[in-house]
Order: C-alpha cells, then structure tokens, then sequence
C-alpha cells in the first residue's frame, strides 16, 4: 500500500532531498540536495521505491 504522504513528498520535493531528510536519512539527504536528486537517478529511483512500498538502502 503506497502512503499518500510519502508519495506526494518524493515526488515533488525528492529532487531536493526532502524525502530524504523526511525518513530520517541525514546523510543521503544532503547528497541529494547538492546533487539534485543525484543527478535525478536518485530522485527517480526514490519514486519508485515508494510506489513499491520498500525501504531506503542508504544507512540512517
């Protein structure tokens, strides 16, 4: 089941990183936002997952 939120969130502002930053992964969310979305591979890849409903496989 897709959460709305984190599907509204990854979609619109995953590019910069929000979703990230979002689930708690500080990190990888500072990557994103000075590489945008890393490169949006990343921003895409983050859609996806969400619409699978997986976990982020960076580390907290």
């Amino acid at each position: 089941m897709v959460n709305i939120l984190d599907f509204l969130i990854a979609f619109f502002l995953g590019a910069f990183g929000i979703y990230r930053f979002y689930k708690g992964h500080i990190l990888s969310g500072i990557v994103w936002l000075f590489t945008g979305g890393l490169f949006t591979i990343g921003w895409l890849v983050d859609w996806i997952w969400v619409l699978l409903g997986k976990k982020l496989f960076w580390p907290k």
